[in-house]
């Protein structure tokens, strides 16, 4: 048993609030354990230079941790001085989900997923991920209900987790405790019809055989199925996929 009373296999405890403030098209509060983030998707009329006259729109992402959401204050992040960590998870963000998405019936529009870390405890690039194709999905919704695209643009969920190896065995959703002594850990996001879009990971200590790669990418797709369930429960939709 887990310091949570988790076993290896548990996800912890996962809320998923949609509509957590009142001026995003797309709101979501994301819980997880005691990880929480703000993801809420924005419309904006401008695109990338080198998208103009293209016919379509584009999806992009930011990714900040407030300056008290970990155990020290954290500088906020300003203009040009991006940290790589958040550079990093903002571009993972915004790749997967545009891997999920047929940009060519968006609007010439920029569509942002800005996530913001309210308290972190391990796992916040997997749950603003998960957070944000329910906030993009809320956005786009919102779009429909006004006549404003062309044809529904997600061709289906994404969601991400984290495994890894500590102390020598493999475990689900790591918090921080067990993330900042793991032996190895790896962020698995996964579609909802099965498809791998990212994998990173690698030693933390001691290097892991093939075999212990493939247990966790295993292990790994279990708790993105349950996520990707929890998306679904949230959105109101019959079933994930």
């Amino acid at each position: 048993m887990r310091r949570d009373g988790r076993t290896a296999h548990d996800l912890r405890p996962v809320r998923i609030t949609r509509g957590f403030t009142l001026n995003a098209p797309g709101s979501v509060l994301i819980e997880t354990g005691e990880t929480r983030v703000l993801c809420t998707a924005s419309v904006t009329d401008s695109l990338p230079r080198w998208l103009h006259g293209k016919g379509h729109g584009w999806i992009t992402a930011e990714y900040s941790m407030l300056p008290a959401s970990g155990g020290r204050r954290k500088a906020r992040d300003r203009a040009g001085r991006v940290d790589g960590r958040s550079v990093e998870i903002q571009r993972l963000i915004g790749r997967c989900l545009r891997a999920i998405t047929d940009l060519a019936v968006l609007p010439e529009r920029s569509f942002w997923l800005d996530c913001d870390v309210l308290q972190a405890d391990g796992g916040t690039r997997t749950a603003a991920l998960t957070g944000a194709y329910v906030a993009l999905h809320d956005c786009l919704a919102h779009l429909k209900e006004t006549r404003n695209l062309r044809a529904w643009p997600l061709r289906t969920q994404i969601a991400a987790v984290s495994v890894g190896i500590v102390d020598g065995e493999p475990l689900l959703d790591l918090d921080y405790s067990e993330d900042s002594t793991a032996d190895a850990d790896m962020v698995l996001a996964m579609t909802g019809n099965g498809k791998i879009v990212e994998v990173q990971g690698g030693a933390e200590k001691h290097p892991f055989s093939p075999e212990a790669f493939f247990e966790l990418i295993e292990m790994a797709r279990g708790g993105v199925e349950e996520l990707l369930g929890h998306q679904a429960q949230a959105l109101g939709l019959e079933e994930a996929g």
